[in-house]
């Protein structure tokens, strides 16, 4: 919204600052760090009024977990409404780019808005059936990836980017929205998997949200683009806005989600966040980058899907407890051990995703 101040400028002035999408992602971090700031406690203290006993906890999880109980969920809120507010306000609003990212967002925000409902009113962990939440995240990720491969470039569209490897591309052709179905709903459930601890899932994201947020822009200039000899996708530039939103309003959760948490996050936040994740990856042709930056929220989803098939298969658990940060809960790690040396982890995928752009 605030790009449009640029038209009073004669080149030389403040309103010249408004075209620089650096400039505009520093005013998006610092509104949405703020609104955290400024209506986290509000919110904190309505979502106790409301849910009273807050989020339920599972029977069966670790020990240390039962003192968290009566700590309100749907935290999430605070950062999907700071992004919002600062995306709304510094990104270009005629960016096809911009507004697939925030359809993705808000939709899985309200599936998980919904699963957290039912868990707090119902006082159980199950909310609203997987299979439903699948079905309707696939069907968003379908719109979004078939909006995707409309706004791309006509020598990008239906194509996977394939990073190290300069100029590969694999037309996908029909099957580019299933592909990227399976990259959004994949990212937003592995996000929501890895949202077990107080801090664990906000800071891997906002890690993720800053390479992605780097990548967007580079792939959106054709200098860098031409230096780095990766894809040109013009207009990408403008998801580092959403990015910068993100990472602000994820410091301004994390100040109240900090051990011990006054408010978790919940599903509204987490599978919101995920799918963000997913579609920046789909929009900026990074799809298999998002795999090694976002590797800790692989390894999470791949724990279940093994402890699961396993299980079924022997009768035996190869974990202790799934998903993966349970089990080492089990073994006497430490709840702040655990979600550093995971937050460690992530800066470290973080540095080899960013690391695919210059090798070639």
């Amino acid at each position: 919204m605030l790009y449009w101040l640029e038209r009073f400028s004669d080149g030389g002035d403040l309103f010249n600052l408004f075209r620089y999408i650096t400039f505009r992602a520093g005013g998006a971090f610092f509104t949405a760090l703020l609104f955290g700031f400024i209506f986290g406690r509000p919110l904190i203290n309505l979502l106790r009024r409301k849910q009273k006993k807050g989020q339920p906890i599972r029977s069966d999880g670790p020990q240390g977990h039962f003192v968290k109980a009566g700590t309100p969920t749907m935290g999430g809120l605070l950062i999907l409404s700071a992004i919002l507010v600062a995306t709304l306000l510094w990104a270009r609003l005629d960016n096809a780019y911009v507004w697939i990212v925030l359809f993705v967002t808000y939709a899985f925000g309200l599936i998980g808005f919904a699963d957290d409902y039912a868990k707090v009113t119902k006082q159980n962990t199950k909310g609203v059936s997987s299979r439903v939440r699948f079905a309707i995240g696939l069907v968003i990720a379908a719109l979004a990836g078939a909006a995707a491969a409309w706004a791309h470039p006509a020598d990008l569209a239906n194509q996977l980017a394939v990073p190290v490897f300069k100029n590969l591309l694999i037309n996908l052709g029909i099957l580019f929205v299933p592909f990227a179905m399976i990259v959004i709903v994949g990212a937003a459930n592995a996000v929501n998997l890895t949202d077990g601890l107080d801090g664990l899932a906000v800071m891997p994201v906002m890690i993720a949200a800053a390479t992605l947020g780097v990548i967007a822009y580079a792939v959106g200039r054709v200098d860098f683009t031409q230096y780095l000899e990766v894809h040109y996708v013009p207009g990408t530039g403008e998801i580092l806005i959403f990015c910068a939103a993100l990472i602000g309003g994820g410091l301004g959760f994390l100040w109240y989600n900090a051990p011990p948490a006054a408010v978790f996050m919940g599903d509204t936040g987490s599978l919101a966040l995920g799918g963000a994740l997913g579609a920046i990856a789909v929009v900026t042709k990074h799809e298999i980058v998002l795999a090694i930056v976002g590797g800790l929220f692989v390894v999470e989803a791949l724990s279940v899907i093994i402890q699961v098939a396993y299980f079924k298969r022997t009768g035996k658990r190869v974990f202790l407890m799934a998903p993966i940060h349970h089990h080492f809960e089990k073994k006497g790690w430490a709840e702040p051990q655990i979600v550093i040396r995971f937050w460690i982890i992530s800066l470290i995928l973080a540095l080899i995703g960013l690391a695919t752009l210059k090798l070639r």
